[in-house]
């Protein structure tokens, strides 16, 4: 549960930054990128990209070792993701739609 931890520190540190930057119509921008970053590192970690000839390839000649590693890298990556996308969300629906003078 520690990569929640991770994962929601930097998405909070992304969408300062974000406000920062480009201010508070865009303040979902940066949460959202990590987010994005962190799933299709999943993704590919997970073997969802390859085909289906691949995947077998790559499956038979990979240790049990190997995979329980990849499996747990691919895990950490999505809990990693997982606060990214939902502050990137809440970001968007309460400060990029919320009226100006709220922040005058």
């Amino acid at each position: 549960m520690k990569y929640v931890g991770y994962g929601t520190i930097l998405s909070i540190l992304g969408v300062v930054l974000s406000i920062l930057i480009w201010g508070t119509e865009k303040a979902h921008l940066l949460s959202g990128m990590l987010g994005g970053l962190f799933i299709i590192s999943a993704l590919l970690m997970s073997g969802a990209m390859a085909s289906g000839d691949r995947m077998r390839a790559n499956f038979a000649s990979e240790t049990k070792e190997d995979r329980n590693e990849r499996n747990h890298i691919m895990n950490n990556a999505l809990l990693l993701a997982l606060p990214n996308i939902i502050v990137a969300i809440f970001a968007y629906y309460m400060l990029s739609t919320a009226p100006d003078s709220l922040f005058r």
